[in-house]
């Protein structure tokens, strides 16, 4: 019975942080792109939703990359070690996460995806998704 309440202090645990760094990741994200999400959405901006889906799953990937990298370390260091080493390696994540958008965003010199998701483009926000759930994937697969 001991391991199954280790197990389900491990999940809530992890559970937990994951949603609080989600959110702190998306709230990041929002920094960077200059619109705000929930005025946006509130407006019915597609392209900010496209965006802001495509960001949740991104963050998603790389979370749980950042996870399971250090977990089979975990059982050995303990909980807290765990937290934080996983902490850590999404911190990094999410720094490339948001460094590759901004690269890419620059050297695309036909149009600025930020002034057009700003001004509803669904393409530019579908365009954003798919270009956060690439970057996502490469970056979970180093961090895994």
């Amino acid at each position: 019975m001991t391991a199954i309440l280790n197990d389900i202090l491990v999940i809530a645990v992890y559970s937990v942080l994951g949603t609080f760094l989600m959110l702190l990741g998306n709230f990041l994200i929002d920094l960077i792109v200059p619109c705000h999400f929930p005025t946006e959405i509130k407006r019915g901006n597609t392209a900010v939703g496209w965006l802001s889906a495509g960001s949740f799953i991104g963050i998603g990937l790389i979370l749980r990359g950042a996870v399971m990298s250090p977990a089979a370390e975990e059982i050995e260091k303990g909980l807290i070690s765990g937290v934080v080493d996983s902490a850590v390696y999404f911190a990094i994540g999410i720094a490339f996460f948001i460094l590759g958008y901004v690269i890419v965003n620059a050297f695309n010199k036909k149009y600025d995806l930020n002034d057009e998701i700003g001004k509803g483009n669904t393409a530019a926000g579908i365009m954003v998704f798919g270009i956060f759930i690439g970057l996502a994937l490469v970056i979970s697969g180093v961090i895994y």
